[in-house]
């Protein structure tokens, strides 16, 4: 029997004890070892020996900052704001294709070049148009000078008259067509002098970025609107984070908080921002609301569709004792604990807390233990089995 350690009951002199029979006498004494132990050790330490205390390592308790915040997880994604599908605006089949997938491009850089029949078109009635100016100004010169000598009547001249201003609205209307295509003035009266249909349309890109998507590809059809687009082009030195968050923390989120992402992808960094949208539903099947924060994206390491771990601080920090992992376990009960030392080194008492937030491997103590106080940041698991049986 443990509680008989240190006693041989071959000493034991039972003629001590008048009036009690030798088994009397016996379970008193042993009543008296009990008390004697438990005197020496209380119930809910532990007592260590020299070589034991070697694995367990002792800390004081100091206050930290905590900061108050929900955890969310979610995924990047593009800044929408700052990414655009590049269409072609003209019917027509694509001549050749210029940059490839990931390739940054520069604003108003050639992405493509598509041959249009409404563009040939366009530059074939320019060309008539001028033509026909040219033919109407001789001879409105050759009426003037007759109506001038009395050869033609009024009715021929104001005829030659308005022919001639007939043409100059059709070469203005001309111009405008070819314009809508890209064309600058100095370009459109190029193709008038030359008399030369320009094959090649240009479609550039509107902003500069990375290439995200591409589907063109030389003689492909294309059309305005018509998915998918030949590229796709985002601004990556801005992206969005998309956290979806449980319902019952939607609440305390507001816009303008700020909000840290940690990426399994990039271990070790820490990608900051602030929320710049709330959703306004939640989502009936997840039952959690989506938030979106801008974060700044310099070296380009986020990528769309990256999974992603979300902290809002949805309030001021607090300062509170704050006990290593490793120090705080977890009973069989649910109850959480740890292990305080005193002047003696070799006892440890366990003590139940209160936990509240776990940041940067720290549990916050609401209640239990107080700054100061000396725990087992190292091998509190440890005490806990000697206390209940499962190691000595």
């Amino acid at each position: 029997m443990k509680i008989m350690q240190g006693f041989s009951t071959r000493s034991l002199n039972l003629r001590c004890y008048p009036g009690f029979g030798g088994l009397s006498a016996l379970l008193a004494l042993i009543s008296m070892a009990a008390i004697g132990a438990g005197a020496a050790r209380a119930p809910d330490s532990v007592t260590l020996t020299d070589s034991q205390l070697h694995s367990i390592a002792v800390a004081r308790i100091a206050e930290r900052q905590f900061l108050v915040q929900r955890e969310a997880v979610g995924n990047i994604d593009f800044n929408e704001n700052a990414s655009v599908q590049v269409f072609s605006p003209y019917q027509g089949r694509i001549i050749r294709a210029f940059v490839d997938l990931g390739d940054e491009v520069k604003k108003d850089q050639v992405l493509f070049t598509i041959e249009s029949p409404d563009f040939l078109s366009a530059q074939s009635n320019l060309i008539s148009a001028a033509a026909t100016l040219v033919q109407t100004d001789s001879a409105l010169a050759r009426a003037k000078k007759l109506y001038a000598d009395k050869a033609i009547d009024q009715n021929d001249y104001e005829t030659a008259v308005a022919n001639q201003q007939s043409a100059e609205g059709a070469l203005r209307a001309a111009r405008d067509a070819v314009a809508i295509f890209g064309r600058t003035s100095s370009e459109i009266d190029h193709i008038v002098a030359t008399r030369e249909v320009d094959r090649a349309l240009i479609v550039k890109s509107p902003l500069a970025g990375r290439i995200t998507a591409r589907s063109a590809a030389p003689g492909l059809l294309v059309q305005p609107g018509n998915a998918p687009a030949p590229y796709s082009v985002a601004d990556e030195s801005t992206m969005w984070m998309l956290a979806d968050v449980p319902e019952t923390d939607s609440v305390d989120i507001k816009v303008g908080e700020p909000v840290t992402a940690s990426i399994p992808a990039l271990p070790g960094r820490v990608f900051a921002g602030k929320v710049t949208a709330i959703g306004a539903s939640i989502d009936p099947n997840s039952r959690r609301l989506t938030v979106r924060s801008e974060i700044k994206n310099p070296r380009h390491e986020l990528r769309s569709g990256m999974f992603a771990t979300f902290f809002i601080q949805t309030g001021d920090s607090v300062q509170s004792p704050g006990v290593p992992l490793a120090g705080v376990v977890r009973e069989g009960d649910g109850t959480m604990s740890v292990w305080v030392v005193g002047s003696d080194p070799h006892v440890f008492t366990h003590r139940s807390v209160k936990i509240g937030l776990q940041q940067d491997g720290y549990d916050q103590i609401l209640e239990g233990v107080s700054p100061g106080d000396t725990v087992a940041v190292d091998g509190a698991i440890f005490l806990s089995n000697i206390l209940y049986g499962g190691a000595t």
